[in-house]
C-alpha cells in the first residue's frame, strides 16, 4: 500500500474526528493507468474522439478537422479506436456506399476525462505564459 500526499480520509476515534493517509495500491494503479494510457496513447486518438464529438462522422470530415494527421494514420487510428470499443463504424448500405464513425456509449464515459485533459492543458499554457511574462 502506498499513500498519497496530501489526501486523507476523515475517521472518527471516542468521538473525535482525526484525518488518516487514503492507503491505495500502487500495482493496481499502475496496470489501470497503463490500460487507459493504452486506449488513448499517441497525438491523434484524443484529436479523433474529439472531432467525433464535435460532430464530424466521415472519414474525410475527421481528416479535415485534425490538421497534419495522414490518411494512414488516421485509418489505423480509427481501427484501434473501434479494436478498444471507443467509437464504432457504421456503414450504410447506399450506392455510393457510406461509412460513418460514431463514438459508442462506452466512450461517453470518457467525456469526463477529456474535459479534465483540455482544462489542465489551458490552465498549464496559461502558467508557462505566466512565467514567462506574457498575457
Amino acid at each position: 500500500m502506498v499513500y498519497i500526499c496530501n489526501q486523507y480520509t476523515k475517521v472518527y476515534q471516542n468521538n473525535m474526528e482525526v484525518q488518516e493517509p487514503i492507503q491505495r495500491d500502487a500495482v493496481a494503479e499502475m496496470k489501470y493507468l497503463q490500460d487507459t494510457l493504452y486506449v488513448i496513447n499517441g497525438k491523434w486518438k484524443i484529436p479523433i474522439i474529439n472531432s467525433l464529438c464535435n460532430g464530424n462522422r466521415r472519414y474525410r470530415e475527421i481528416q479535415r478537422s485534425i490538421p497534419g494527421i495522414t490518411s494512414r494514420m488516421l485509418s489505423k487510428e480509427l481501427k484501434e479506436l473501434e479494436m478498444n470499443k471507443v467509437i464504432r463504424r457504421v456503414v450504410k448500405d447506399e450506392s455510393p456506399v457510406l461509412v460513418e464513425y460514431e463514438t459508442t456509449p462506452y466512450c461517453k464515459t470518457f467525456s469526463e476525462i477529456i474535459m479534465a485533459m483540455i482544462n489542465w492543458g489551458k490552465e498549464h499554457h496559461n502558467e508557462l505564459r505566466r512565467d514567462q511574462g506574457i498575457k
